[in-house]
């Protein structure tokens, strides 16, 4: 298991997410920037939008995926 923050994966908090993958933690954060930016939460607004356009250039997506996969990567292990 590993963690990172909103702010690594380009929000801008610091809500931890834990994950055994980088999937599992682009997922997390995936609901925690829409049910902030929903929430009312306007810091979050920018980043959700970010994430609702992330697909539409793939080559784009596909690097920030590839980027989070490798920042992931080179965490270390955390206990649980």
């Amino acid at each position: 298991m590993k963690t990172m923050t909103c702010r690594q994966l380009g929000g801008p908090c610091d809500q931890e997410f834990k994950g055994e993958t980088a999937d599992d933690i682009i997922n997390a954060q995936d609901r925690h920037l829409r049910d902030a930016a929903r929430g009312g939460d306007e810091s979050h607004v920018p980043a959700h939008e970010d994430m609702k356009k992330r697909w539409l250039n793939p080559i784009k997506g596909m690097g920030w995926y590839r980027g989070i996969k490798k920042d992931f990567a080179a965490l270390p292990e955390i206990e649980t």
